[in-house]
């Protein structure tokens, strides 16, 4: 059996984020059959025994790397849920962590939801958005499903966005435009923020 490595860095002891991280890649694993149960029972012993990240990393051998939207989804709490402008802008944007349901409105405002850089509280999310003699732009990353189902009164209510990503987090964008409008538009995530 391989030795764990001993570089400096992987001498340091793993949080538990770390551990969570490894485990569900076991169980997705095992899930998909490439793990037996005894072997699944073992390997989560040596994970939360881990003592360093060596340890970990030696515990999680041979399984196929996380993709970035694998690490979309996190347990963590939603960042906010809902944005709003009256006469103005609002802009949520950067590193957060996006609620299974945000909410924005702009009455003669305006605003943006940029979805690039957040991480998902579910595998699905539905962002509202409602734009009122207002506009609102959502910002989605290119390697994710989204689904495009508002409406435009008086406005318009842009679909470019909608694609279909086959077992990739999902994206449902709804709402109103009313003499106003709701863009959409899929753009590539920050380089080297995973």
């Amino acid at each position: 059996m391989a030795e764990p490595d001993r570089t400096p860095d992987l001498l340091v002891r793993p949080s538990d984020e770390e551990r969570e991280r490894v485990a569900r890649r076991l169980q997705d694993a095992a899930a998909a059959g490439r793990v037996g149960l005894d072997e699944l029972d073992a390997r989560l012993a040596e994970i939360y025994g881990a003592g360093t990240r060596s340890e970990l990393a030696h515990a999680g051998r041979g399984l196929p790397e996380p993709t970035r939207a694998d690490l979309l989804v996190v347990p963590d709490e939603p960042g906010s849920r809902f944005a709003m402008s009256v006469f103005g802008w609002f802009s949520r944007r950067g590193r957060w962590v996006a609620p299974p349901v945000f909410t924005s409105l702009s009455v003669f405002g305006g605003g943006e939801i940029d979805l690039r850089d957040a991480r998902f509280a579910g595998r699905e999310i539905r962002v509202r958005a409602f734009a009122l003699w207002g506009y609102t732009e959502v910002v989605v990353p290119d390697d994710v499903e989204v689904e495009v189902k508002g409406f435009g009164l008086f406005g318009a209510f842009d679909r470019r966005a909608a694609r279909v990503e086959r077992g990739a987090p999902r994206v449902v964008i709804s709402g109103l435009a009313l003499f106003g409008g709701v863009g959409t538009k899929t753009r590539k995530p920050p380089a080297g923020r995973d």
